[in-house]
């Protein structure tokens, strides 16, 4: 009776291992960056969209790109621009004098994993033509509805700190993001195992080594297991008390939407499971609302004036909430 007290409810066996094949694939390349790759497979394992933001040169790009190279999916990149149009994403009509009638001709978002590089380099219209794609994983045109195949998954980067020929990313099109994950830099130690990897083997070598190790069906099978797994209704009220505070607090302008708060369990229950668990416990949920929140929220104008960050405020309202036990 003991034992079967303790027996998981959910063999998790083949995804700790495809977790584990995935991280060795990705670190064949990698050096570092452990946060960032584990958030990237929380975000396919929940079933979200990911914005990787950071400085040029710390391996956003080369990491999603490694990703898709890992898994047996079709992989597609966008690179923004000032001038890119809604067409140029999505796609469009297209006459066929043959058949006297248009065809729609698909662009580049229809394929499973979409890396969007530099998405605030975009105007405002090729943004929302994301917002229909990104949140029901199809796309209508001329009135007609397309759906994408699933897995289907937008990894986009971002440089934080470069002003010229950028445009804010609206409020709707970050709400749809699972993650923003903040990239900085490697260590001295990092750094140096960086320098000689190139030195020793050349980046086509390195990406040559770096192969397919989960198909489709097993993401598909994955994410029906972390769906499933266990979380008791006090971790929900965490989750929930937790966003709600963000839309009371006194330094936050914009607070988050209940999106936010189906994005912190799915967060937590792909954390989860990666840790070998099938249920949720404080830490899993503490581990993943940073990410979560730090790109809904918006400070008041006196905060960000005076250096105060998105996460600052997330940790206050984290140690505010008591811990269910």
């Amino acid at each position: 009776m003991e034992e079967n007290l303790f027996e998981k409810r959910t063999d998790l066996s083949q995804l700790e291992q495809s977790v584990n094949s995935l991280k060795n694939e990705i670190g064949k390349v990698i050096v570092g960056q452990a946060q960032m790759v584990e958030l990237l497979l929380a975000g396919i394992l929940a079933d979200g969209h990911i914005l990787i933001e950071g400085v040029p040169g710390v391996a956003k790009t080369l990491t999603a790109k490694l990703l898709s190279r890992s898994i047996s999916v079709g992989f597609s990149r966008i690179q923004f621009t000032p001038d890119l149009m809604p067409s140029d994403v999505i796609g469009t009509s297209v006459f066929n004098p043959g058949q006297s009638r248009f065809e729609f001709k698909q662009g580049p978002v229809f394929s499973n994993i979409v890396l969007i590089d530099e998405i605030n380099r975009a105007p405002a219209k090729t943004q929302a033509a994301l917002f229909e794609v990104m949140e029901e994983r199809q796309i209508t045109v001329d009135g007609q509805s397309f759906q994408l195949s699933p897995p289907f998954m937008v990894v986009a980067t971002q440089n934080p700190i470069e002003q010229e020929g950028t445009y804010h990313l609206p409020e709707a099109q970050l709400d749809r993001f699972l993650f923003k994950i903040n990239v900085g830099y490697p260590s001295p130690e990092e750094e140096f195992r960086i320098v000689s990897n190139h030195h020793s083997m050349n980046m086509g070598n390195m990406m040559a080594q770096v192969m397919p190790v989960m198909a489709a069906e097993t993401i598909s099978a994955l994410r029906s297991q972390v769906r499933n797994l266990h979380i008791e209704d006090k971790l929900i009220q965490f989750i929930t008390t937790i966003v709600a505070t963000t839309r009371n607090h006194k330094d936050i302008y914009l607070g988050a939407s209940p999106r936010a708060s189906i994005g912190i369990m799915n967060g937590a229950k792909a954390i989860a499971a990666m840790r070998g668990r099938d249920f949720v416990i404080p830490d899993d949920i503490v581990c993943v609302v940073p990410p979560v929140l730090r790109h809904r929220i918006e400070l008041t104008p006196e905060k960000e004036m005076d250096g105060t960050t998105a996460d600052q405020v997330i940790m206050e309202i984290i140690q505010s909430v008591e811990i269910p036990r």
